[in-house]
């Protein structure tokens, strides 16, 4: 059992906002239409059966084990409030250790209640939960995210979405990056002046706080230009496999606009050569996505001339626009919009 989200808002006002607006907190089918697209489509779902997602989709719900046992029958529900609780704060702070898994990790939690970790290096007493435990290493190493966010292998043995990393990039984690130092206490009970980042920069929500990690430059030469793509993260840029990076560029000369060709990077599963979904791929069929510590370059055939202005925006869709008619997404702006992450001019 986890306390809810809603009794941490009381000491912890400015998390609470935080969370509440991000993919943690809108993990469910009812609340991520993406989500709930492609479970629509599963065969469990089809047959109302088993929500094989809860592992790491609603990992606080009150029946996950009915929702993972083969033979039992759990759906994710709208009224059940534990289901909407999302990938909790309870349970987040609850997780002991990661068992290291062939299919996906597996977070061990500590079942002594109201007993939870956190990354101060300060101990915290509160009414409500006692003293915060600060000696776990899995919370300030950030292999606390590795049981969901590690690997998802189908049963083919495909890893469908993973972030392929050892978590260690000169000293680098994902908490350092997707839990950056902000303003503001961590608790009302002690003014700390800076707390981790609970939104959880991603590809859905504040994604400007991780545009220090990939760098744009243009280079240019005798008869053409080049863009520098540098992806300083220890992953690929995008991880999931319906998502599609875009790279657009056009140079200004003299007030006429040259636009030119939209350069996409992506990652596909499939089968038998097509495009498939994630618990029928049997393969990757296409991997052009920016990988860890890549420095891609695109050159363009075009001679830059001095007072020319390029500008570059690197940014992405959801989901793929070649994917939005099969999932039923073409209403969905989420899906739909095209979402910048980093813009730059260059003068010459």
């Amino acid at each position: 059992k986890y306390a809810p989200n809603k009794q941490c808002q009381a000491c912890h006002a400015q998390i609470y906002d935080e969370f509440n607006g991000s993919m943690h907190a809108n993990s469910t089918p009812q609340k991520d239409p993406i989500h709930a697209s492609v479970w629509n489509k599963h065969p469990k779902n089809l047959k109302f059966e088993q929500y094989t997602c809860g592992k790491c989709h609603t990992p606080a719900a009150d029946n996950l084990d009915e929702m993972l046992n083969k033979g039992e029958k759990a759906m994710p529900q709208a009224t059940n409030a534990t289901h909407q609780e999302g990938i909790s704060c309870a349970y987040c702070h609850r997780i002991e250790s990661i068992e290291l898994a062939k299919k996906s990790n597996i977070n061990i939690m500590n079942e002594t209640p109201k007993e939870y970790f956190g990354t101060s290096e300060d101990s915290m007493d509160s009414p409500f939960h006692g003293t915060i435990k600060t000696g776990n290493e899995h919370m300030k190493n950030g292999n606390v995210c590795a049981g969901c966010h590690s690997h998802k292998k189908n049963k083919h043995g495909l890893n469908v979405c993973s972030t392929t990393i050892d978590n260690d990039m000169e000293g680098a984690n994902c908490v350092s990056c997707h839990m950056p130092k902000v303003k503001g206490s961590v608790t009302a009970f002690k003014d700390t002046k800076v707390h981790a980042f609970h939104g959880f920069p991603g590809s859905h929500f504040n994604s400007e706080m991780l545009t220090q990690y990939v760098g744009i430059s243009v280079l240019r030469e005798i008869k053409a230009f080049k863009v520098n793509i540098d992806n300083q993260t220890s992953h690929a840029m995008l991880l999931h496999p319906l998502r599609l990076a875009v790279l657009k560029v056009q140079v200004t000369r003299a007030g006429k606009v040259t636009q030119f060709k939209d350069q996409h990077f992506k990652r596909v599963i499939g089968t038998e050569g097509k495009p498939a979904m994630p618990w029928v791929a049997k393969t990757e069929i296409a991997n052009t996505m920016i990988k860890a510590n890549e420095n891609r370059t695109i050159e363009y055939d075009f001679a830059i001339q001095k007072g020319d202005k390029v500008d570059v925006v690197l940014g992405w869709f959801l989901v793929n626009p070649k994917a939005i008619i099969k999932l039923n997404l073409a209403d969905e702006k989420v899906a739909t919009q095209f979402n910048e992450f980093k813009k730059q001019s260059f003068s010459f």
